[in-house]
């Protein structure tokens, strides 16, 4: 899609929504994830598409897909650069870069469920994370490309999620 097509559909949604705020609550696609042996899973979205997912050799996995944790910076990143997207669209600017690159750090011992000497559990969450975003649109000024980084990024959900977290519901189906 080209850019004015682009803002011209983030227009149309964004009128009807200003008209009809309830509308634009919805639940999203589901993620199904089933186990495929050792540390592989295959996930499933309700359109049918699916993502595998292994762990790294070292920790028991076979290293035949990318991790779950790596899914989850890439999700990271591409949203954020979604957005970004959107609006530099809507505001009619044309990009000639834009890519995000989302770098963390972890303990493994988290997710292994290790404690620390004094007893605390090892975080399982990442202790850092870095989004990283390189943008260029000819005759824009970089004041303009890093408040429009900031606000599109803002607005990611993805990157909403991490930092205003939300209680995950954990539901158990116990097999027969």
């Amino acid at each position: 899609m080209s850019i004015e097509q682009i803002a011209a559909a983030i227009d149309r949604v964004s009128a009807a929504l200003h008209r009809k705020p309830q509308a634009g609550v919805h639940d999203d696609s589901a993620a199904t994830a089933r186990w495929g042996g050792g540390l592989r899973t295959q996930v499933h979205s309700d359109n049918g598409r699916s993502v595998a997912t292994d762990m790294p050799a070292e920790i028991g996995g076979g290293d035949s897909a990318m991790s779950p944790g790596w899914l989850w910076r890439a999700g990271l990143a591409s949203c954020a650069v979604t957005r970004i997207a959107m609006l530099a669209a809507s505001e009619g600017l044309r990009l000639e870069v834009l890519e995000a690159r989302v770098t963390s750090r972890s303990d493994t011992r988290g997710m292994l469920g290790i404690a620390e000497a004094d007893g605390r559990l090892v975080p399982a969450q990442p202790l850092q994370v870095e989004l990283h975003v390189r943008i260029g649109a000819p005759g824009v000024s970089a004041e303009r490309l890093r408040a429009l980084v900031a606000a599109g990024a803002g607005c990611s959900p993805v990157t909403c999620v991490i930092e205003q977290p939300l209680p995950v519901a954990l539901h158990i189906d116990v097999a027969a």
